[in-house]
């Protein structure tokens, strides 16, 4: 069997934070193992081999939330569809500790987390395999040259629409106008219809939704959040 060879993946963004408290130090040493969906890092898993998503999550529909933050909306959508796995990756520890605590707190199991970045997942996820994906309030990467970084770029949505079942929901929320152009404008690019009919479609949050700390802090600043759903053709 031929090893694929390894792709160079440059990273933005922070990895950790100053300061975690010993309360969420526990957490990633206890708790986070246990979480894992499974071998996902090249180390781990140099050949690439699928996750079985029907093994580690019972044959239940699967989701999948891209840099899930402080964990708030996974948890929240854990809590409301205990028939559904959720898989979440995030990059930035603290984040991962911050969602670690409120699993416990919540008690919910069908959670499973990567710590790491959502190209290493996506390498695993099987083809047609997710039933609905979510982008909330991602890293807006403001300054013009460094747009190439945003997640709706090819490098993220070809490998997404790759691992969205047909029919599937891609639903992305966002404060930042310009994350907003780009969105309208390379997703649909990539296999996806936008569900808009009319201006509530974007400007009120979906019926299930919850308010982030992320949303709270753009309200706090004065900037509109956008709601944009799309469907995986």
């Amino acid at each position: 069997m031929t090893t694929p060879d390894r792709p160079h993946r440059n990273f933005y963004g922070r990895r950790r934070g100053k300061h975690l408290r010993e309360s969420q130090e526990a957490y990633l040493e206890q708790d986070l193992a246990a979480l894992s969906p499974g071998p996902v890092d090249w180390d781990a898993n140099p050949d690439r081999t699928p996750l079985d998503l029907a093994a580690i999550f019972d044959g239940r529909e699967v989701w999948l939330e891209v840099g899930f933050g402080g964990g708030e909306h996974m948890v929240h959508q854990a809590e409301r569809n205990p028939g559904v796995g959720i898989i979440g990756c995030e990059p930035y520890i603290n984040g991962v500790a911050m969602l670690l605590g409120k699993i416990r707190r919540a008690g919910v199991t069908n959670l499973r987390v990567h710590p790491g970045d959502a190209r290493d997942l996506f390498d695993v996820l099987p083809d047609a395999s997710i039933g609905k994906a979510f982008l909330l309030y991602p890293d807006p990467w403001p300054k013009k040259k460094h747009h190439r970084r945003r997640f709706v770029t090819s490098e993220h949505l070809d490998p997404l629409a790759r691992v969205l079942k047909p029919g599937a929901e891609f639903r992305v929320a966002t404060d930042i106008p310009d994350y907003v152009r780009q969105t309208l404008e390379e997703v649909p690019r990539h296999g996806f219809d936008w569900l808009a009919e009319g201006p509530s479609d974007w400007r009120e949050p979906w019926e299930d939704w919850i308010s982030t700390r992320y949303e709270q802090k753009a309200l706090r600043e004065g900037r509109v959040p956008h709601y944009l759903t799309f469907r995986r053709r």
